[in-house]
């Protein structure tokens, strides 16, 4: 009689809960080793404390990296819809909100707790404050060597997520795992991240909240825009925009390059058409300062810096000299991480290591804000949960999901 495959789940996150499950379900022995003292505290922050557990719209610029279209192949392989199906099946009953999907519950906690239930049916051994150090493979078994023990696998998967946030437990601790076994990593930077620009001026503009388009310049060419509304700060500008461009602008400051935001707070003005429409209100009101005819158009603190950078060009040209992101701790996620050009996306098993398998943030994908990050984790997780469980043999599309 055959024994079951052993499996070391390390990271007790997202991806590594779901990885735990899905090997679990084909009736291998899971070991979930995390080194907090509890599980899932990044997905407890998520969607802010309210998980946005995916989207219902997976479009080919949802995701960034090296190899961006790596993350589309593994969502071929388990995708939103099953997504949906599986937390429906464990009890989670999702809101649509333009898109996002939420627990109806509103609580990133329901995830996190319908994942812990759902793992301790599945009889997977789930241990906190393990911190694991080394990762050998040795006579076809895997070494796991934490701060008090040593254990022995047939597989490995690697969940351990990265360094973004300022939440205990996000560390860099996965990628020296990972070169251990022989794996590349792509210098992980953060992303989805307030960008920190040149001027000391800032004060005066922050807690300011207004719409627009946001470019963004490296070396003077535009390379990426995003629209919606921007947070202005005391070092710079935030917001959603902001932080969907972030990822390129990191990588640009990154390369030395000239790196700028362009703000166009009248995007829906065509620069003739707006010319056209100032005219007309200066007609209408001849008797108003360039000040009073912004007044009704902008907030009262944004107007004097829209005339002191050049009116009437500033309504649409603003710009600004990005200095610095903000630090890891305050990314929402990084770019960056273990080269995908070395894993499977059918499979997620390494391509240089049999029997070693990656799921999550650990690996040299970002997404886009509004649950595409999540979709990942549990894209990732479902697959090389699953196959690290039947070495890889079997079609997930064609397994009923108990």
């Amino acid at each position: 009689m055959s024994h079951p495959v052993s499996i070391l789940v390390i990271g007790g996150g997202a991806s590594g809960l779901m990885a735990a499950i899905f090997a679990a379900r084909e009736g291998a022995q899971v070991t979930l080793l995390e080194h907090e003292q509890s599980f899932g505290k990044k997905l407890l922050a998520t969607g802010n404390g309210r998980c946005n557990l995916t989207n219902v719209q997976i479009h080919p610029d949802s995701y960034r990296g090296t190899h961006p279209e790596f993350a589309l192949d593994v969502i071929r392989h388990f995708d939103n819809r099953q997504t949906i199906s599986f937390f429906s099946k464990l009890g989670i009953y999702t809101k649509n909100q333009e898109g996002r999907l939420y627990p109806h519950s509103q609580q990133a906690s329901s995830v996190r707790d319908v994942l812990q239930m759902e793992a301790r049916y599945r009889k997977v051994k789930m241990k906190t404050c393990e911190n694991v150090r080394e990762v050998r493979y040795e006579k076809g078994q895997f070494h796991v060597k934490t701060d008090g023990w040593t254990y022995h696998s047939d597989r490995v998967i690697l969940c351990t997520g990265s360094p973004a946030s300022n939440i205990a437990g996000a560390d860099d601790s996965g990628y020296a795992l990972a070169r251990m076994l022989g794996h590349r990593i792509v210098k992980p930077l953060p992303a989805l991240v307030p960008l920190r620009c040149e001027g000391n001026w800032f004060s005066s503009w922050a807690g300011v909240r207004v719409d627009g388009q946001v470019t963004l310049l490296v070396n003077e060419k535009p390379m990426v825009s995003e629209s919606g509304e921007l947070q202005m700060t005391k070092y710079g500008v935030s917001g959603i925009p902001i932080f969907q461009i972030s990822r390129y602008a990191v990588r640009a400051l990154e390369a030395g390059a000239r790196t700028e935001l362009e703000i166009d707070f009248l995007p829906e003005f065509e620069n003739k058409t707006l010319a056209s429409f100032l005219n007309m209100r200066k007609e209408q009101c001849p008797y108003k300062s360039d000040k009073e005819l912004l007044c009704g158009l902008f907030p009262d603190r944004l107007i004097p810096i829209l005339l002191k950078a050049g009116y009437p060009e500033s309504l649409k040209h603003l710009r600004l000299v990005v200095q610095s992101a903000h630090s890891m701790e305050s990314a929402q996620v990084c770019c960056g991480g273990v080269d995908v050009e070395q894993v499977d996306p059918r499979t997620m098993e390494s391509l240089i290591c049999p029997g070693l398998y990656f799921a999550g943030e650990i690996l040299d994908i970002d997404g886009a804000c509004g649950g595409y990050n999540l979709q990942f984790a549990w894209s990732t997780g479902a697959l090389a949960g699953q196959h690290a469980a039947v070495g890889g043999q079997s079609q997930l599309s064609k397994k009923r999901q108990n």
